[in-house]
């Protein structure tokens, strides 16, 4: 196994890891490029949050004055060295041993009653838009990262009063003070960012401020839960946001009209349209998950099996598969054309299936727990095989990048906090495959 990390700490901030492992096995496989150069320019950028999820306490403890400030190379990584950083041989337990623990200790939510704040820290807040370009969310604040510069800077900063630069006749938008970020999506020049008081944001990425920018309702606990950018069947670019008030709202992409708004029975914590526009998959607080029509919002079919409930959809690009991922810690994948059951079920190790994406090119499925594990599975195979990334720490987002090469990893820790890279493996120019 060869390893090479790139240790960048922006200041103020978190530290962000850039990582490629080249893994020999028959799992997954990663590589980098030797000349990969950690010389880094220091911006007070990053934001770091008040309420960042780490390690457990005790762990964490320890840990805090063990900050690792120098890269992690392959031959380090080969003598035994974390690839996270952590000093296992200054601590009082081994990595196996910690892992063993946090197997039996962490706590998943579910039971049906999840409070508000657990499920607030569990959102997927890390958006890969380009091979080198990252997106990531902080309270108030949107950064975006190069890979490839490994620099990083503010793109929308929601903690000052934020007044849309978009004036137009018959247009609903209003000035917002002070907006906390609950969800975020983009999607080539767009980015779309949602509030914990049912805010909406809408910025292009190459002007500044924010174009354009309302209150959804008024609703008490009316979180914008989650937003997907898409293109309708007729071609035209749509907003999709859904929010805590039961409601799913649909914008115009350039008029920023509402074309749409349906309403369901129970809040909806995440929805993502079909690849043709034509459906749009429903999660929600339930333990059934709905595919409906995106046009009229009608019900085409309900998808049972889940125990608890949803929040992570995840089409695959042909359009005939859906992936759902729920708090009853699996992952139940459904063919559109025949949902009365699922087609196959992925077992997470230990929380809730919180983040669930495809490659572009519709290889493979990465499947996120709230904490500590990543699993890659083969589409080809089945979903028999896969690569099991094993890290610790409260993973805030994965994302492919729309080539299907990097996969980005996000994980919050007050001193391990970092953004991991792994490059897909090819092994040859005619062979397109992480697998052996």
């Amino acid at each position: 196994m060869s390893l090479y990390t790139h240790e960048i700490e922006l200041s103020g901030a978190v530290v962000c890891r850039i990582v490629m492992a080249h893994l020999h096995n028959n799992d997954l496989e990663y590589v980098v490029d030797e000349d990969y150069d950690s010389d880094v320019e220091e911006e007070p950028q990053l934001q770091k949050r008040d309420e960042m999820e780490s390690l457990d306490s005790d762990f964490e403890d320890d840990l805090e004055f063990n900050k690792s400030s120098t890269d992690t190379t392959a031959v380090e990584f080969r003598n035994g060295k974390d690839i996270q950083g952590i000093p296992w041989e200054r601590l009082n337990y081994t990595r196996d041993k910690y892992r063993e623990t946090r197997l039996k200790q962490y706590k998943n939510y579910e039971n049906l009653s999840p409070s508000q704040e657990q499920i607030n820290k569990l959102r997927n807040l890390l958006w890969a838009t380009s091979k080198h370009d990252i997106y990531l969310v902080g309270d108030y604040s949107v950064m975006h990262w190069s890979v490839l510069l490994r620099k990083g800077k503010e793109v929308l900063n929601v903690a000052k009063p934020v007044v849309p630069t978009l004036k137009r006749p018959g247009l609903f938008t209003q000035s917002l003070s002070r907006v906390k970020i609950s969800s975020m999506a983009v999607k080539d020049n767009i980015l779309v960012a949602g509030g914990f008081q049912g805010e909406l944001i809408f910025k292009y990425l190459d002007h500044p401020g924010a174009a354009f920018c309302t209150k959804l309702t008024s609703n008490e606990n009316a979180i914008t839960n989650a937003m997907d950018i898409y293109n309708s069947p007729s071609g035209s670019m749509r907003i999709m946001a859904a929010n805590n008030d039961a409601k799913i709202r649909v914008f115009d992409a350039v008029s920023f009209a509402c074309t749409n708004q349906f309403s369901f029975d129970w809040s909806v914590n995440s929805t993502s349209a079909s690849p043709d526009g034509k459906l749009v998959a429903v999660l929600g607080d339930s333990v059934e998950c709905l595919l409906a029509d995106s046009q009229s919002g009608k019900v085409a079919a309900t998808l049972k099996g889940h125990l608890d409930y949803s929040f992570s959809p995840a089409w695959h690009p042909d359009g005939r598969i859906l992936a759902t991922g729920n708090q009853d810690t699996t992952c139940r994948l459904w063919d559109i054309s025949n949902p009365s059951t699922s087609l196959a079920v992925l077992k997470g190790n230990m929380g809730a299936i919180r983040g669930l994406k495809f490659t572009s090119d519709g290889r493979f499925l990465a499947m996120q727990e709230p904490a500590d594990f990543v699993h890659v599975f083969d589409v080809e195979s089945g979903y028999v095989k896969c690569q099991e990334i094993n890290l610790f720490g409260e993973i805030v987002g994965i994302s492919f990048s729309p080539d299907s090469e990097p996969l980005f990893v996000g994980v919050a820790d007050r001193t391990y906090g970092s953004v991991l890279e792994f490059s897909r493996r090819h092994y040859d120019c005619c062979l397109d495959s992480f697998f052996y």
